[in-house]
């Protein structure tokens, strides 16, 4: 594959910054396929397979993960599947519901041949274990995901020993952090500058603070990018719950932050929602702290979901996007989703807006 070419290429057609630790990573992704996909029928029939199934890279926000591991997805041409992590959990539960198997390891097996029939590499994109149920249940999950023979390649902001760390009952999460120990090449990506920050990218697109100023400016773009477009309400329906969109242009939609992250909305509400949508803005972001947090974690939830399904985003906030405050509880995760507002609001996310 070259892989390490071809990703060079890639950097001075986008006019990106050559950075040695990516080529180290982009080397070490390449090791990855190779052993695991790239072998000839001898060694498939008759050599022991010691290979590692995983690929998980972490490291702080905004150092390039996403963008390496996108662009070795996109050059893969076996059976393939991106989801967010979020997306997929759902869909086992979706699938567990629809079954009404009652026998955990029946159903987990079920559901796992039924993704072997789709898929021979699983991509995630910035994993994360916030939820006790899903925690209690990865670790069969993946087991049988790697028993099948199916890859994961996976982005994350935290080491694998530390996943899920102070969540509850986090002793039973720990056989799952054993098999992923054991079945992952674990890198971590180092750059100190956030390339979503660099090149000025910041324009028109995140206004602040909150005042009739503000209000004025966010209006007056919102006129513009739903221009000749014809107003009406929405109504998205999840799982026999409606949701009212009141402010829809052909797809280009406005909410308040209450709207969306006041009130009991999970992943699989804003799965629904944003699927509507091309374009999004959102008004009214406050300022985080311990007494707001569950508002904030449904903020960061949002904010993944939209930046993972590529919806270009306008916002009105209490502060600039570099003065946000957080709870202490979400500082870490926190972090990423500053990094991707960054890239959401973007003059390259600008140009996407201007072809609505």
């Amino acid at each position: 594959m070259n892989l390490n070419n071809l990703f060079q290429n890639f950097c001075k057609k986008n006019n990106l910054e050559i950075n040695v630790y990516q080529l180290t990573i982009v080397n070490k992704i390449e090791s990855f396929y190779t052993s695991n996909f790239n072998k000839s029928i001898f060694k498939k029939l008759f050599l022991k397979n010691n290979s590692k199934q995983v690929f998980y890279l972490h490291g702080g926000v905004g150092v390039g993960k996403t963008m390496i591991l996108n662009f070795f997805f996109d050059l893969v041409e076996e059976k393939k599947l991106r989801l967010h992590f979020n997306e997929f959990m759902l869909s086992f539960h979706d699938f567990v519901h629809q079954r009404k198997e009652k026998n955990e390891e029946n159903i987990i097996y079920q559901f796992v041949k039924d993704l072997k029939s789709k898929t021979e590499l699983i991509y995630f994109d910035e994993f994360q274990v916030t939820n006790i149920v899903d925690a209690m249940i990865l670790g069969k999950l993946f087991e049988q995901i790697l028993n099948e023979n199916i890859q994961i390649i996976l982005t994350s902001n935290t080491r694998i020993s530390e996943l899920y760390k102070d969540g509850l009952q986090r002793d039973q999460f720990k056989p799952f952090i054993k098999i992923m120990e054991k079945q992952s090449i674990e890198c971590e990506l180092k750059i100190e500058d956030d390339y979503r920050k660099s090149n000025d990218n910041q324009k028109q697109r995140y206004f602040y603070p909150l005042n009739q100023e503000t209000n004025f400016k966010i209006n007056k773009f919102f006129r513009t990018i739903t221009k000749e477009k014809s107003h009406s309400s929405k109504i998205i329906n999840v799982k026999g719950r409606n949701f009212k969109i009141e402010n829809f242009y052909e797809g280009v939609a406005r909410f308040d932050f209450n709207d969306l992250c006041n009130q009991n909305l999970g992943a699989e509400d804003y799965l629904e929602i944003i699927q509507a949508c091309k374009f999004i803005t959102l008004d009214n972001i406050p300022q985080f702290n311990d007494i707001n947090s569950n508002q904030q974690q449904r903020f960061i939830t949002l904010i993944d979901i939209i930046y993972d399904k590529n919806i270009p985003l306008a916002v009105t906030a209490e502060q600039n996007i570099d003065q946000f405050t957080s709870s202490r509880l979400l500082e870490n995760s926190f972090k990423r989703t500053i990094s991707r507002l960054y890239e959401l609001t973007s003059e390259e996310r600008n140009n996407e807006a201007r072809v609505l």
